[in-house]
């Protein structure tokens, strides 16, 4: 089970969260599903705010955990691609309802804040 092998979980959320839990992996995540096969420059780019340690740690992890599956091709420069496994794939439908239910969320606390501020007016 990749790095979680020799760890205990309270339950499956528990593990489901250590393994895209982080403030990054889902945002790789949900590029890859979204707009499959890319190269580590190309993930960089749509994730402005990473560093690039960060992106090389997450996505060692990911394919570590199964979830990413990461093509070196044999050419020079070196040629590397990211792709989600199967097992990747199946968490788009969880990516797709986190970010439903965050931009229901955004949408509701920013109307609130809107119509309280009109009010303090």
């Amino acid at each position: 089970m990749g790095r979680f092998h020799d760890k205990t979980f309270n339950c499956e959320k528990e593990l489901t969260l250590s393994v895209i839990g982080g403030k990054w992996k889902m945002i790789i995540l949900w590029h890859l599903g979204k707009s499959g096969t890319k190269r580590f420059s190309e993930l960089k780019a749509l994730i402005p705010g990473i560093t690039q340690k960060m992106l090389v740690n997450h996505l060692r992890e990911l394919e570590e955990d199964q979830i990413v599956h990461r093509k070196v091709y044999p050419v020079v420069p070196p040629k590397v691609e990211y792709s989600l496994t199967e097992l990747g794939k199946s968490l788009m439908p969880v990516l797709d309802a986190m970010y439903e239910w965050g931009k229901n969320y955004m949408e509701t606390v920013m109307q609130k804040q809107e119509e309280k501020s009109k009010s303090v007016r």
